[in-house]
């Protein structure tokens, strides 16, 4: 069950990071709440682009390579990190809550969580040993 997930999160945000790297004006239209944040700036999607396809990569080599666990933990502190900026603006006021938190929960909670519960250490039973 855990493999399913880490594919299936490491590709949607590969492709995430695909798609703002190549067409970050279209992913800043389509992507509902995203254009509530501030003006588009190309050069930033494309940056935030980047680490979500470093992200989404890291979750797909440790799907295929457990021995990839220290790279998929990099790629789930930026998931949660991204988070945490999002509640802190909720908290401050810069965000609206109501409206922010539906859109953020798919979009950035889920993944932050889905991610967590993916690198965090079990038993490996096959070997016994952590991974």
């Amino acid at each position: 069950m855990r493999n399913v997930v880490t594919w299936v999160l490491g590709l949607g945000l590969a492709i995430n990071g695909v798609m703002m790297l190549t067409a970050p004006d279209a992913w800043y239209i389509a992507i509902p709440g995203v254009a509530e944040t501030g003006p588009f700036n190309a050069h930033f999607v494309r940056d935030v682009g980047a680490v979500y396809l470093a992200a989404g990569a890291s979750l797909l080599w440790f799907a295929v390579r457990p021995a990839a666990w220290v790279a998929a933990k990099a790629g789930t502190a930026f998931l949660t990190l991204h988070a945490l900026v999002h509640v802190w603006d909720i908290a401050a006021g810069r965000e609206h809550a109501h409206q922010q938190l539906l859109t953020d929960l798919a979009a950035v909670f889920l993944p932050s969580v889905l991610a967590i519960w993916i690198v965090w250490p079990r038993r490996n039973l096959y070997r016994g040993e952590k991974l």
